[in-house]
């Protein structure tokens, strides 16, 4: 274990492959869960401005970042990273079991993790994903409209190889993953049944964007209503909307840290 800045940077073998782990900072512990396609590096405003008064662990899921390529690339898989990481946190003496916090693909993992380990996890913050929307966002309409973004997405993630920043999944994997969280969130209210642990929510207003075309007004809509579908079936979940779209972990990190730290005392 090497120590930079003040962070400690260590391995976690795990399923043939190796991911990366940061921590740093004192106080209560935090484990940060990036999304698909986003990387420890990519929030790292956010992990620096959690970790002035928490101990704070970040890390990289299969394909991203620093962690090494993988012959998979699915839900499942990526909930291994994360099992993976959580464990040898609990090898190494952790004081007490972590908040959780996960980001877009992370929020899922976090939710369908604590679910199956509640004793992993002293709480879930989740922000922007683990949403139980009411239509899935794949539709065969807007499929093609999809396929083309994510084909441009990973003409941009290919110019990151060899970064801290670089995602090694393809169009296709990525297209595949995202049908996989449809279908996984039809039917997550199940999995928060089974959590007694506290949960927040941080969401976005415009998860699609500012938009004024039908598309995107529709699926800031769905988005919408599947928390407001969560909070009616639980009330105990709360959650906070900050006026953003999706990457509001990138340009909202200040006030998602200052809602995180009140409420992981």
């Amino acid at each position: 274990m090497t120590t930079t800045n003040a962070l400690r940077h260590f391995t976690v073998h795990h399923d043939g492959i190796t991911i990366p782990v940061s921590r740093g900072g004192r106080g209560r512990t935090i484990v940060l869960c990036p999304g698909l396609c986003s990387t420890q590096a990519d929030l790292h405003e956010l992990a620096g401005l959690l970790r002035r008064d928490h101990d704070v662990v970040t890390f990289d899921l299969r394909g991203h970042g620093l962690t090494s390529g993988a012959g998979e690339y699915s839900f499942e898989a990526f909930l291994g990273d994360l099992g993976a990481v959580l464990a040898e946190l609990g090898r190494s003496g952790t004081s007490g079991p972590p908040v959780l916090v996960g980001y877009s693909l992370g929020a899922d993992l976090a939710v369908h993790h604590a679910a199956e380990h509640p004793d992993d996890v002293a709480e879930l913050v989740l922000i922007d994903g683990a949403n139980p929307v009411p239509e899935p966002f794949l539709t065969e309409e807007d499929l093609p409209v999809f396929r083309a973004m994510w084909e441009d997405l990973a003409v941009q993630l290919a110019a990151g190889r060899g970064s801290a920043r670089q995602v090694l999944l393809s169009a296709a994997d990525i297209l595949e993953v995202n049908v996989q969280i449809d279908g996984i969130r039809a039917g997550i209210l199940d999995r928060y049944r089974r959590i007694d642990r506290p949960v927040s929510m941080i969401m976005s207003t415009a998860m699609a964007g500012d938009g004024v075309d039908e598309r995107t007004a529709r699926f800031n809509r769905n988005w919408r209503a599947g928390v407001e579908r969560l909070v009616r079936a639980q009330p105990y979940i709360s959650a906070t909307w900050l006026d953003a779209d999706h990457g509001l972990v990138f340009t909202h990190a200040e006030e998602i840290a200052g809602i995180i730290a009140r409420g992981a005392q």
